[in-house]
């Protein structure tokens, strides 16, 4: 099923990746470009309030950072600089996206719980993609966890989106408990598993 809406989405973003490379545009241009759209949009709508309207967008970009990658394949130009480049900007991008949650429910959102739970969120944002990269720093893989960087981002911006339509801050609350109590997780399970790689391999 997900290969065949990948193979869809593919077909459908085809013209614009032709469309972009014709006129010179470099995948890095276009992962740069949407990483400070998504920051920009994440720092102004969420702090003033605009929450739905700054999920949106933000899911739009998300979205459309498919088209990198798919511009790097059609010129013949991945490698490991361009999954280094798209993996460091998209902690750039969770980033700015929690710190304005964060912003805005100690000001106008005023609400502690929630502003202390989207900073639980920012922080293990960062640890989560760290404890797997340093991982491979020790010769180990550490490639599990229930909170890959999707299912955070997409948790995230529904949430945020539905309580910017109006429905109870709970919803908000509750979703960003659990994605700082997955995110958690994930980084327990990373460090028990390297653990077990290393112990494994000093035998």
């Amino acid at each position: 099923m997900l290969s065949r809406l990948r193979a869809a989405w593919g077909r459908l973003i085809a013209p614009l990746v032709d469309a972009l490379l014709k006129a010179g545009i470099s995948p890095d241009a276009v992962t740069i470009g949407g990483t400070l759209a998504v920051i920009a949009v994440a720092l102004w709508a969420f702090p003033t309030g605009h929450l739905f309207l700054g999920a949106i967008l933000i899911g739009v970009a998300a979205v459309m950072d498919t088209v990198d990658g798919a511009m790097a394949r059609r010129s013949g130009r991945t490698g490991p600089w361009g999954a280094f480049l798209d993996s460091t900007l998209d902690r750039f991008a969770d980033g700015a996206i929690f710190a304005g949650l964060v912003i805005w429910f100690t000001g106008g959102g005023d609400d502690r719980l929630t502003a202390l739970l989207a900073l639980a969120c920012l922080v293990l944002g960062g640890i989560v993609p760290y404890a797997r990269a340093r991982a491979e720093g020790v010769g180990a893989t550490a490639a599990v966890g229930i909170a890959e960087r999707g299912e955070r981002l997409l948790v995230s911006l529904v949430a945020t989106g539905l309580h910017g339509l109006g429905l109870p801050l709970a919803v908000l609350t509750v979703a960003l408990g659990i994605l700082a109590a997955a995110s958690l997780v994930t980084v327990v399970q990373r460090m028990l598993v390297v653990r077990k790689q290393v112990r494994e391999g000093a035998r």
